[in-house]
């Protein structure tokens, strides 16, 4: 039997968690042409590489199809209800940084934290007779958040494309997005709450609680845990 590891399947998520296992002694390759997401292991015998998307892989790590799995922390706590009992933390690889925030119009001056937008949601309500829109694709967790704050009177609605532009496009009034420098909102002008973020998320690596650990993968895991460092 071999450990089965899911990795992003293209861009700079995969290029960054090749570099980060080369680093180790363990070499990541595409196998053939790029768009058959099939991966080659050097370093590492026992360990099988999976190229998927990274929001396929929290879901094949709750199924237990794969045994670890490297993707975004706000990807494994958005798909995943029960998160915790379903993976383990391993490694914080410390790079795909960015936040989960709420951000609203930047000429919304008297709306800086989440106790002004509970009550910017009730005055919105009581003006226009419908629930304030917050555009996202976190639906989860933003939920959560809001829930926590005592924020009332929103609805979420669903951002297929880019969510920076629901506000200017008059889709929503406001949004709770992925950042990592800002830049993006800004020149949408629009701005976090200063609460901080809902979600410090980076890319991770994950252990699937849930994937089958007879004898031989217990013992590559091993192997591979103490060419990791871990």
């Amino acid at each position: 039997m071999t450990l089965r590891l899911g990795v992003p399947s293209k861009g700079r998520l995969m290029e960054k968690t090749f570099a980060w296992f080369g680093a180790r002694g363990i070499d990541m390759s595409l196998a053939g042409h790029d768009r058959e997401y099939a991966g080659a292991v050097e370093g590492m015998p026992g360990l099988e590489l999976r190229l998927l998307s990274a929001g396929e892989i929290p879901r094949e790590l709750a199924s237990g199809r794969i045994h670890l799995g490297v993707t975004g922390t706000d990807m494994v706590r958005e798909k995943l209800p029960f998160w915790q009992e379903q993976t383990e933390t391993l490694a914080e690889l410390g790079f795909g940084q960015a936040d989960l925030v709420i951000a609203v119009p930047a000429f919304w001056a008297d709306v800086d934290t989440l106790d002004d937008l509970d009550g910017a949601a009730a005055a919105f309500r009581a003006r226009h007779g419908r629930r304030m829109r917050i555009a996202t694709k976190y639906h989860r967790l933003v939920r959560e958040a809001l829930r926590a704050a005592g924020v009332a009177d929103y609805r979420l609605v669903d951002s297929q494309g880019a969510t920076e532009g629901t506000v200017k496009n008059l889709t929503a009034e406001a949004i709770a997005d992925i950042t990592s420098t800002g830049e993006t909102l800004r020149a949408n002008h629009l701005k976090p709450l200063s609460d901080g973020p809902i979600l410090r998320s980076q890319a991770t690596l994950f252990r699937s609680r849930t994937a089958e650990w007879d004898a031989e993968t217990k013992a590559i895991f091993a192997t591979l845990k103490a060419k990791l460092g871990l």
